[in-house]
């Protein structure tokens, strides 16, 4: 567990955070310059705040007359960039990150680490010689080769392109779900954080709050920042596949919905995340489109939306979703409280890293 009340200020910047964080993967989530990174800062010793504490599993780390430096919290750091050693190999680079550490205190195996991440073959190569997402992962096996007690990710994938981010988020969800350490990642994408968040902690000039989970506490924040994607989080259970179709079947409480062909197991529960911009809607079932996906509903609720649109939310047996039409498809469609409508999406709507996997019977996510 670890416990945060404090207040730190830098020039007209001013931090607040009173939490308590558990296990899993914990999303620090919010625009840039909202104090995300600073507050992990003050979690890695790198920087003292002025009032308030820092407890981990009842070890304090900071207070009024107590400040544990960054070398004593044992504290696995990965950057935006990997920050790679250049004139070390990648094997020299993995032990750097466990030199400071006493060897009954190493509990890390390198074979297992370098199996887990897929660097075996790479173990040779210097830094110049690796590709960005190869990097990545090693910047990840040496964080972990330190033997964390709390793993810090200040936005590891901004730096890669879709491509690459695609590649290394699997390896971040074994790390959640195989390590047993508890994890801080810095972000501002939302398709990251439903991925692989077990719980979120929202930023607003400063301010940390609203800890909970993704579909808790997303929702209401991506609606009121113009920065950033709105959009629903729909919880399902895997229940079959189309081999031949490339999809994967799941059920929820809103409909039958067509995901990307997954690797997961029937019954696995999984949390999918589904654009606003995405969401087409109709007041009569639609024929001969290609969005396979066909929820129905009545409209709940109708409000303001950005640049002259509205939004809906739309009451599907019980799961709320929102979506956004402009003021002539509000008249033409004659759009109320109440009126049943059908909302159509694609099945590449729900993008694969946007899916949240957990496995029946266990708090743990399965990765494909």
């Amino acid at each position: 567990m670890l416990e945060l009340s404090i207040r730190h200020r830098q020039g007209d910047f001013r931090l607040e955070a009173d939490l308590k964080l558990g296990e899993g993967l914990t999303a620090l989530f919010g625009a840039s310059g909202s104090g995300k990174t600073t507050l992990i800062s003050t979690v890695a010793g790198l920087i003292r705040p002025q009032e308030g504490r820092i407890i981990f599993n009842g070890e304090i780390w900071s207070d009024g007359s107590t400040f544990l430096p960054p070398h004593r919290r044992r504290i696995g750091y990965v950057f935006q960039e990997g920050r790679l050693f250049p004139h070390l190999t990648v094997l020299q680079n993995l032990r750097y990150g466990e030199r400071l550490l006493p060897r009954a205190e190493r509990r890390e195996d390198l074979d297992r680490i370098a199996s887990l991440l897929a660097i075996t073959d790479l173990l040779a190569r210097r830094p110049s010689h690796l590709s960005g997402g190869e990097k990545q992962r090693v910047a990840l096996g040496r964080a972990l080769m330190a033997s964390p007690k709390l793993l810090l990710m200040d936005e590891p994938l901004s730096a890669l392109d879709s491509a690459l981010k695609a590649q290394i988020l699997p390896y971040i969800e074994r790390i959640r779900d195989g390590f047993g350490v508890p994890i801080l990642y810095v972000s501002h994408q939302v398709e990251e954080v439903s991925r692989l968040a077990n719980a979120v902690v929202t930023f607003d000039k400063g301010r940390a709050s609203s800890v909970g989970r993704p579909d808790e506490t997303l929702a209401t924040v991506l609606q009121a920042s113009g920065d950033l994607p709105a959009g629903n989080f729909i919880e399902a259970e895997i229940t079959g596949h189309h081999e031949a179709d490339g999809l994967t079947e799941a059920r929820s409480s809103a409909g039958p919905l067509l995901l990307r062909r997954t690797h997961l197991s029937v019954g696995t529960r999984v949390r999918v995340f589904v654009p606003v911009s995405d969401i087409v809607v109709a007041i009569e079932p639609a024929e001969g489109l290609s969005a396979l996906n066909r929820l129905s509903g009545h409209v709940r609720d109708i409000g303001e939306g950005e640049g002259g649109s509205v939004t809906l939310t739309v009451d599907c047996h019980g799961q709320p979703m929102v979506a956004q039409v402009t003021r002539r498809s509000l008249r033409q469609l004659a759009l109320e409280p109440g009126k049943p409508v059908h909302l159509l999406f694609k099945t590449v709507s729900i993008a694969s890293e946007g899916l949240f996997r957990q496995a029946r019977g266990g708090s743990r996510s399965q990765s494909v």
